[in-house]
């Protein structure tokens, strides 16, 4: 296996930064994995698609009282109550439009960690960050031109997964299939302020679409003008109009937007779609925790494939939504114990020990913090105090946004390759390095099927709790191993 050179890697993201004011470690290699990890990431893309389907029926016939199984009796409008929580109306009627049913996130990203017991999932993402990103370094260590310069030297010798066009190619075609009338559909990436980290890949992803004959173009909300029931883009001095939007931000930040309302008026006429759906449901962390519901048990079984079940079973570590609704005397909660007692009020979560607390309280979604780590708290790695401020702010904010419990489950150690930063005039040094790793596969829904087009892994230092892009952290491509990693 060939070595994609320091310089080589730091002059091509010098030349185009895929993040704005962002930096990373690099690494003279793609992360590999084994083709039954592919395989198996395969099948996890199947089934996450499989779990947003199930979900939207469970919210629908939740919000329309109906029967959840087939041969006996179960209705649970609670869950449309949990899932609609905190929202605005109109948000709530939009999602529930009959025009509405059947639409899903156009990408899926789970946050997969690799742990003893194999990957774990702890979230999926509708809208995520690394498309971008992603494409480009797949083509950069596949020793491709990650754009329209000439072919890079040194080129690396890894069958990275999703190299050349796929990720970029993948994504259009994901889009463009929301307007089969059109041949070449006008689609808008509108990436808010509050995204605007994530500006320059989408910006990267529009271009190089571009040169495809594609019409691209990566915006701003206030890039986008209505005329009549359309909605409109300035080019060079001449509105065109827009079929299809890809949304680059989160459904908290509609009232930011000036024109949120011509959003939907266009939507509403049939004359733009939107991606992905302005469906609130589809955005909560607390579906996982639907997942794990003593109650819903059943119906998962009958409206998940056998396989998929039993994927997802194993992937999605224990999660309970966290309502501290009062209980009758005498009963308990549905969650972990603490002192080798049930919980019968979640304050009790306070008391536990910090072996006990090996747990993460996150928020579960329509809120400023429920992206990036920022909700975030792990009973394990904090004090007492912090963890106690933890869960007295799930309980406060419990009225408009739900937080959710979930296992901690622990990164297993491994090693990687990583580029020491040089210094002046020296070469850089390529030492093996003990971290932990998030693997964020990206899957784009055609026909129907989520089709796994590339992967970004974040490989942290072996420290870091709570793995995220940071400074410290290597993002990578991944590639496929010619045979099994034997770290």
């Amino acid at each position: 296996m060939s070595e994609l050179p320091y310089e080589i890697i730091r002059s091509a993201l010098a030349a185009q930064p895929l993040f704005e004011a962002k930096t990373w470690r690099l690494s003279p290699e793609a992360w590999p994995l084994t083709s039954e990890q592919v395989v198996e990431l395969e099948a996890i893309g199947t089934a996450c698609l499989e779990f947003h389907q199930a979900l939207e029926t469970l919210y629908l016939r939740s919000v329309a009282g109906k029967n959840l199984l087939r041969n006996k009796p179960l209705v649970a409008p609670w869950v449309a109550d949990y899932l609609d929580r905190g929202k605005p109306a109109a948000l709530i009627a939009h999602a529930r439009d009959p025009k509405n049913r059947g639409t899903f996130p156009p990408v899926l990203r789970p946050d997969l960690l690799i742990t003893d017991e194999g990957f774990v999932l702890t979230e999926l993402d509708s809208v995520p960050g690394g498309i971008g990103l992603t494409a480009f370094l797949n083509r950069l260590y596949a020793g491709e031109s990650p754009s329209a310069k000439p072919p890079l030297p040194n080129p690396a010798a890894e069958a990275v997964l999703g190299a050349g066009d796929a990720m970029i190619n993948h994504f259009h075609a994901a889009l463009a299939a929301l307007r089969p009338e059109i041949r070449n559909p006008l689609i808008a990436l509108v990436v808010s302020d509050e995204a605007a980290t994530y500006r320059p890949e989408m910006q990267w992803l529009a271009h190089e679409l571009q040169r495809q004959g594609r019409r691209v173009f990566c915006l701003r909300p206030e890039d986008v003008f209505p005329l009549e029931n359309s909605l409109f883009h300035d080019a060079d001095g001449n509105p065109e109009k827009i079929d299809i939007i890809y949304r680059f931000f989160e459904l908290f930040e509609l009232g930011n937007i000036r024109t949120e309302k011509f959003f939907f008026e266009a939507w509403t006429a049939g004359e733009v779609v939107i991606t992905p759906p302005m469906r609130h449901f589809q955005e909560e962390k607390l579906a996982l925790a639907l997942f794990h519901h003593h109650l819903l048990a059943d119906y998962w079984a009958e409206a998940l494939n056998a396989r998929s079940l039993k994927l997802l079973r194993a992937l999605i570590p224990p999660s309970w939504i966290i309502d501290p609704a009062p209980l009758p005397p005498g009963a308990v909660l549905d969650g972990p114990r603490v002192g080798g007692r049930a919980l019968n009020d979640w304050r009790d979560l306070a008391g536990a020990s910090q072996k006990e607390r090996d747990l993460i309280i996150k928020i579960s979604g329509y809120h400023e913090t429920a992206w990036g780590a920022r909700s975030v708290v792990l009973g394990s790695d904090c004090s007492r105090e912090e963890w106690q401020q933890g869960v007295d702010r799930a309980i406060e904010l419990a009225p408009t946004n739900l937080h959710i419990l979930q296992i901690y489950k622990k990164p297993r150690r491994l090693e990687h390759t990583l580029y020491e930063s040089p210094e002046a005039g020296q070469p850089a040094v390529a030492l093996a390095k003990a971290g932990r790793l998030r693997l964020c596969p990206y899957y784009f829904v055609t026909g129907g099927q989520a089709r796994l087009a590339g992967a970004l892994a974040t490989f942290c230092p072996p420290d870091k709790k709570i793995i995220h892009g940071m400074q410290d952290a290597a993002l990578l491509p991944c590639r496929i191993a010619a045979r099994p990693d034997s770290r």
